[in-house]
């Protein structure tokens, strides 16, 4: 199976900067690095950090504050040697020449370990970047395919290994390996060539972490690592088929499409003792801020709303917004309060989380993989250092001793952790 850490230095959980024992911060780069190297030292495919464009005093703590995650990246390329290195960029508040050149350049830094998380970013962030409007969901899809598709014709501006460097003859580059974009769309309108050349694996890994139709559209197109939140085995399992089922329509090969839900584990020495640690989690839990993350999480105003009210039929709202549907479903069918909803997003924004020890972490992900629901996970710890160390040193080996995960790097690239062929 694949194993990404999704990275949040003041953990996933909400409390989680408050567990006996955390570090967190943000900008504590020292605590990135160790476990971006925890993580290498463990095998994993790639270190992964998202981002947000909007922030605000009662957002989760780990996104009140978020340095830009592709200069992060630059920083741990040349902090570790193999690990694959990820980060989400917006195609609706990015400009595709830029954004396509910093990748490219973070990909060559870490010769051939990038990768980029496309979004088309929920929350408006207008009032930031100088716009009028936040364009609607299909609209937002509509910028994210033109946007894609710039992107990777740019990335092709080079063929490999264009350099001649012949000193006598005075030729630096064979020109035959350079081709511009000229791209007029209805977008964009960009020129090129990007003044970036390939990298050993390429090009950046595309990753796509959107669940709704039109997201599962795009990543059938483009996407190469597919992020997802999914909380039951039979609801993976229709994800993971229709997923892969739109890959082979869009006449791409499925196998080179790694579906990678996140998880969040919750490793003890017994199940009584692993529950107890969440429940210890659970009540650092800041009730303030109840609204305000509902609100963010729902995409809907949920201000003054009776926290001990069931959960009001919202609507879905706009077809992109996948994660209000999922937590929408998770309070029908388990009957949640707006609390008890609350206490949800706060332990994992509606990831699955999964109590107890070693062994049964080990044998959940090894059944969801072997029952055709996932090709690895994305992990996400409740805090740092020792929710991911636990994970990373206690359940890891259970894993290779299984055979369920690599003992060594058999790649130096990301595409070949992920045995994902070089785009032509």
């Amino acid at each position: 199976m694949h194993l990404g850490l999704f990275l949040l230095a003041a953990g996933h959980h909400a409390a989680g900067w408050r567990f006996p024992g955390a570090e967190s911060g943000t900008e504590n780069f020292e605590l990135i690095t160790r476990m971006a190297r925890e993580a290498e030292a463990a095998k994993f495919d790639m270190v992964f950090f998202g981002d947000r464009l909007v922030t605000s005093k009662d957002a989760h703590p780990s996104m009140i504050t978020r340095p830009d995650p592709l200069v992060v990246l630059s920083a741990l390329a040349v902090q570790t040697r193999r690990i694959g290195l990820a980060a989400t960029a917006s195609t609706t508040y990015s400009d595709p020449f830029t954004l396509a050149r910093s990748l490219a350049s973070i990909d060559l830094l870490s010769q051939g370990r990038a990768a980029w998380n496309i979004v088309t970013t929920v929350q408006d962030g207008s009032g930031n970047f100088s716009r009028t409007l936040h364009p609607e969901s299909s609209e937002r899809y509509t910028i994210a395919e033109e946007f894609v598709q710039v992107v990777k014709g740019l990335w092709r501006s080079w063929d490999a290994d264009p350099y001649v460097r012949d000193k006598e003859a005075g030729v630096y580059i064979d020109a035959a390996k350079l081709h511009e974009l000229n791209h007029a769309g209805h977008y964009f309108q960009v020129k090129g060539p990007l003044n970036v050349t390939r990298s050993s694996q390429g090009e950046p890994v595309l990753i796509q972490a959107g669940s709704s139709g039109p997201g599962q559209k795009l990543g059938a197109r483009h996407g190469e690592v597919i992020f997802t939140a999914q909380q039951d085995l039979a609801a993976a399992r229709e994800f993971y088929g229709q997923l892969k089922r739109q890959v082979g329509e869009a006449g791409r090969d499925p196998s080179q499409v790694k579906v990678m839900p996140g998880l969040m584990p919750i490793v003890a020495r017994t199940a009584a003792e692993a529950r107890d640690k969440l429940a210890t989690l659970q009540s650092f839990t800041d009730q303030s801020k109840a609204h305000h993350m509902l609100s963010v999480e729902l995409d809907f105003d949920l201000s003054g709303a009776d926290l001990d009210a069931p959960v009001p039929d919202l609507p879905l709202g706009d077809g992109g917004f996948s994660r209000r549907g999922l937590l929408l479903r998770i309070a029908k069918e388990q009957r949640l309060t707006l609390r008890e909803l609350y206490h949800h997003v706060a332990s994992s924004r509606g990831h699955q989380v999964v109590t107890g020890t070693a062994e049964q972490i080990a044998d959940h992900m090894q059944h969801w993989v072997d029952a055709g629901a996932a090709d690895g996970f994305n992990i996400m710890p409740a805090c740092f250092p020792s929710g991911f160390e636990e994970f990373a040193r206690e359940v890891v080996p259970i894993l290779q001793e299984r055979g369920q995960f690599r003992r060594d790097y058999a790649a130096s690239t990301l595409r070949g952790h992920l045995g994902l062929a070089q785009p032509v």
